[in-house]
């Protein structure tokens, strides 16, 4: 990887809650986004990606309604999906389609939502979910980055990019 991308300073990431349905503890996921973002900027890409040139990066949370909408418009596809990314910097969640699969799969809503900002943040990295191989493989590093991200690790010696890349 060139020194540039690893010295370059993590873009400022935050989350804003436009939804009303659930309640949210914003300020913890934009902690754990931050994160997110320093051990994503850790892994080796051998080109630079939209994640290392972002300044800022936005993820809102929204409704199904919003999301239906926004999924319509940018993917031709209806009703609302768990999570958008858009390569200048906006993650879209709903809230409501997280608290559902939250239930389904049996984790807590943060859980969940950790999980689509992980996911989003690795979109704007370079990693894509189209085909199986590659599905496979951004399912792996979001296991990895969702574990170091919020284990308890962090004090001591242990460094949060040698949690995330060890």
């Amino acid at each position: 990887m060139s020194s540039d991308s690893k010295s370059a300073a993590a873009p400022q990431i935050g989350v804003r809650n436009l939804q009303r349905s659930v309640p949210v503890n914003v300020v913890d996921l934009e902690k754990f986004a931050a994160k997110v973002v320093r051990c994503c900027l850790q892994m080796d890409k051998r080109k630079p990606t939209n994640l290392a040139n972002l300044r800022e990066i936005f993820v809102w949370l929204v409704s199904d309604r919003r999301m239906g909408s926004l999924h319509r418009q940018f993917v031709n596809q209806t009703g609302p999906t768990d999570v958008l990314t858009f390569q200048h910097g906006e993650i879209f969640i709903s809230v409501e389609t997280a608290r559902r699969h939250a239930r389904a799969f049996e984790n807590s809503l943060t859980r969940e939502l950790q999980l689509y900002i992980v996911h989003g943040l690795l979109h704007l990295h370079g990693f894509d979910d189209r085909k199986h191989a590659d599905a496979r493989k951004m399912e792996r590093m979001q296991k990895r980055i969702l574990l170091a991200a919020t284990a308890d690790r962090y004090k001591g010696s242990t460094s949060l990019a040698s949690t995330c890349l060890n």
